[in-house]
């Protein structure tokens, strides 16, 4: 009876908490495992009574599964069709991860559109640079239909050169090729020289294009590459896992396939397999070790000396390799915390 009272005092709360709850847990399995199939919405009902502790219909805002299925389909989340057999649904609304990879993915296509789009410009500007330059005159020699006759025949003037002198001349010296040795002629050099010279239109922009960047493409953007090593300490980044594990810290155990890791983590000691994109780098404290994982540097441990908040870097000191005691700035991506036991 206390509920009762409770309920009537404040009817709309508890409606709009018991419809979240009811909306999330529907829409929930048909993310898992329904994405973007058609289903009939009953078969999807069914899965979801199953379980014991399921919010009932009768509490929430809808009063039939029809209503429900209205409402996801006016809210955009899934496509709604009425058929013989009943309603169908299709779910297609993504989550935050899947949004942002595929907005990656067309920032990468754009930028690789835009380059194309350079070099088609680039060509055309030489070809019209030659054009004006060019002293061959195009209108002198054009094209026309071939006029003859049915029974006239073609003939073709050629001059020939004559070889006659050129044999005579080649009678009179006998040399003998195993005691000649020829070195190297002007010539030949200068036809290597030549040969280097010349460069096509695209060779020509890419070497231009490599001049102009300060540095690599996949320096620009490290998610092209793998910047995964083991023991090292990373961030779990994504929420497909559910909360359990969302910005919890664990140690690479073992890289796959150089884009997935096998993470242990820290607080359970469970082994999760993850992407890199779900995962990112942990910065220490000053004096710890980290790892450098991409670049010049990359694989050799450094000493975190001090932390730049203002532009996203550290400064370190390097203890292993060729370099050691050597001094750099690096990006918050680039390196990693070291994983000790």
């Amino acid at each position: 009876q206390r509920q009762l009272l409770l309920f009537g005092e404040n009817t709309g709360k508890y409606l709009h908490s018991y419809s979240k709850d009811f909306e999330k847990a529907f829409t929930d399995i048909l993310k898992r495992q329904y994405n973007e199939k058609r289903v009939q919405i009953n078969v999807v009902y069914q899965q979801y009574i199953g379980d014991k502790e399921h919010v009932h219909m009768n509490s929430t805002c809808w009063v039939t599964l029809t209503s429900f299925v209205k409402h996801l389909g006016r809210t955009g989340k899934a496509i709604i069709d009425e058929t013989e057999k009943g309603w169908y649904v299709t779910w297609v609304q993504k989550d935050q991860d899947t949004l942002d990879k595929e907005k990656k993915a067309a920032k990468k296509e754009k930028m690789v559109k835009d380059d194309e789009e350079k070099v088609k410009d680039y060509i055309d500007v030489q070809i019209e640079l030659a054009k004006s330059q060019s002293t061959f005159d195009e209108t002198e020699f054009e094209a026309t239909e071939l006029l003859k006759a049915e029974d006239e025949q073609l003939k073709l003037d050629l001059k020939m050169k004559n070889f006659n002198k050129i044999q005579e001349n080649g009678n009179n010296d006998l040399k003998n090729v195993f005691k000649t040795v020829p070195g190297p002629s002007k010539e030949k050099e200068k036809v290597k020289v030549d040969i280097k010279r010349k460069m096509t239109a695209l060779e020509e922009i890419m070497s231009q294009e490599k001049k102009k960047k300060k540095v690599p493409e996949e320096e620009n953007d490290p998610k092209v590459r793998s910047w995964l090593r083991k023991r090292i300490v990373v961030k779990v980044v994504t929420k497909s896992l559910g909360d359990k594990y969302y910005k919890k810290k664990g140690y690479v155990k073992e890289v796959i396939d150089d884009f997935a890791a096998l993470v242990v983590m820290n607080d359970t000691g469970a082994k999760v397999k993850l992407d890199q994109d779900h995962l990112e780098t942990v910065i220490p404290q000053e004096g710890r070790e980290v790892v450098i994982l991409w670049g010049q540097y990359r694989g050799e441990t450094a000493i975190l000396r001090s932390i730049d908040t203002e532009k996203f870097s550290a400064t370190l000191k390097l203890e292993t390799g060729n370099f050691k005691g050597e001094k750099l700035k690096l990006p918050y991506e680039q390196f990693s915390k070291k994983y000790v036991e």
